[in-house]
């Protein structure tokens, strides 16, 4: 493919990944809306979140994986279709029980990123990888960010049912550009689908993730709660030993134990409680009714404008750490990204009476996020060999995900844990879970010390990534994972 069409697969893969990202939080202030609309319960109605967040858990690495194996365009294209079809079904959806169906099948966008990081890694010169996957990475940390402000004036100016039609028209587009201009992938990884090595991952991502986001309301120490974190962990041993037996693993152990792989995800994993906590949390704050002792008052539009400073921040950061990446080096940018993200958390636990306070937090924090959004990829692109660069990043996004459910769900406890009789939480709730992500923020910034400073990794078995013609970077020998 002729090398000046690279910038129109790109733009094909921000949109796609980024209408993604955005519909993560596109939905979440619109949920009372949709509850309303549809005669249903809150309960029924965080269903919509829910099963949006198992089934992106799931698709993610195996999608990413399939890539790897049959082609990442007629993956990608297909990915884009499932996408379409969703949100389809989801502006069309005459009750609660087929939208969740749709964020269902939309779930199987997540795939987007781990597939888009590859295509990039096969079709761009070697001087533009890096800095394509900072720009597409702060894409999809800002795709969150255009969610959380754009929904109410949609919703407002509209109606809840064009959070999804909008979407429906960028994919189509997409779509069709995609099948026209995104090559073919020239290499595909050998062997084939290990489909019990998928049922296994699925089985306990499902059971790790749903009981963290519905144990507020089962109760901690229920019986659903405490059999499914138990089935977690049998279905975890399972899937390892699947995984290490099988001639054509899912997800090659191997890889995920190199050491700037797993240090890498160590990071995603407390970053993304951290990430996705405040996402979910800041918004809730400033909604908060004056009358509770704190918080703004604000309508959903406007939440969502004090949310602005931290699209703006994630998005010129992002761009930014590609410029940066070859002169500072991917962990100093992660490392540097997650202490941001600390210090802002910090600042919240301490200031956030002033909506000026909050705006400045979301701008700091913001920041931190473009920067090691960005970072994360790069290592984990540049430290494996390129037919399993679908499933290592397709793992690194659920191990961040898994993060953020995890923080979420701990943050939750804290924040709703004490009421006061008006129902709403005490301001202690939300010091206290301030201080708890500014502390898991720090936790990042200190795993990010632990990767190594340089990228690729040898492996018996194992191609190196600076065996991959894209790649330049020396390699370190370490002994093989399977001994």
């Amino acid at each position: 493919m002729p090398r000046k069409s690279t910038r129109l697969t790109f733009a094909v893969l921000a949109t796609g990944a980024g209408v993604f990202s955005m519909l993560q939080s596109l939905i979440a202030p619109a949920l009372p809306t949709v509850q309303h609309a549809l005669h249903t319960s809150q309960s029924t109605a965080t269903w919509v979140m829910t099963a949006y967040l198992l089934s992106a858990s799931v698709f993610t690495p195996i999608l990413g994986r399939i890539g790897d194996l049959v082609g990442r365009k007629r993956t990608l294209v297909a990915v884009l279709l499932t996408v379409l079809a969703g949100c389809l079904l989801a502006a069309l959806a005459p009750g609660i029980g087929t939208l969740i169906v749709a964020r269902v099948i939309q779930g199987a966008g997540g795939a987007l990123f781990p597939l888009s990081f590859g295509i990039i890694r096969d079709e761009f010169a070697p001087s533009e990888v890096s800095g394509s996957i900072s720009n597409l990475s702060a894409v999809i940390a800002a795709g969150g960010g255009v969610g959380m402000v754009a929904a109410g004036p949609i919703v407002s100016a509209l109606d809840y049912r064009w959070l999804f039609w909008i979407p429906v028209a960028v994919v189509a587009a997409t779509t069709l550009i995609a099948l026209r201009y995104v090559p073919e992938s020239p290499r595909r990884a050998e062997g084939r689908v290990n489909w019990s090595g998928a049922v296994l991952l699925s089985a306990w991502l499902v059971a790790l993730l749903l009981p963290l986001s519905q144990a507020s309301q089962w109760g901690w120490g229920s019986a659903r709660v405490i059999s499914l974190f138990a089935a977690a962990v049998v279905l975890f041993a399972l899937w390892l030993t699947s995984e290490a037996r099988s001639r054509s693993p899912l997800i090659d152990l191997r890889v995920m134990r190199l050491p700037a792989v797993w240090t890498t995800n160590t990071a995603a994993l407390l970053f993304g409680a951290g990430m996705y906590s405040i996402w979910s949390f800041l918004p809730g704050f400033v909604q908060t009714p004056a009358v509770a002792g704190y918080g703004f008052g604000a309508s959903v539009t406007g939440s969502g404008l004090l949310m602005l400073p931290m699209l703006i921040a994630m998005f010129l950061s992002g761009m930014l750490s590609g410029r940066l990446e070859p002169v500072l080096g991917a962990k100093t940018l992660l490392t540097a990204g997650a202490a941001l993200d600390a210090v802002a958390c910090g600042i919240l636990t301490l200031w956030h009476d002033e909506q000026w306070q909050v705006a400045l937090v979301a701008g700091v924090f913001g920041f931190g996020i473009g920067l090691a959004f960005a970072s994360m990829a790069n290592l984990i692109v540049g430290s494996v060999p390129p037919e399993q660069t679908g499933a290592a990043t397709g793992m690194n996004a659920n191990i961040r995900t898994i993060g953020g459910s995890i923080g979420a769900a701990v943050t939750s406890v804290l924040v709703t844990g004490h009421l006061q009789p008006s129902g709403l939480p005490y301001a202690s709730g939300y010091t206290h879970g301030f201080g708890l992500l500014a502390l898991l923020c720090l936790a990042a910034a200190l795993a990010a010390l632990l990767v190594p400073v340089r990228r690729a990794a040898r492996v018996t078995g194992v191609p190196r990534a600076s065996d991959d013609p894209a790649r330049t970077e020396p390699a370190a020998s370490v002994p093989s994972a399977r001994g």
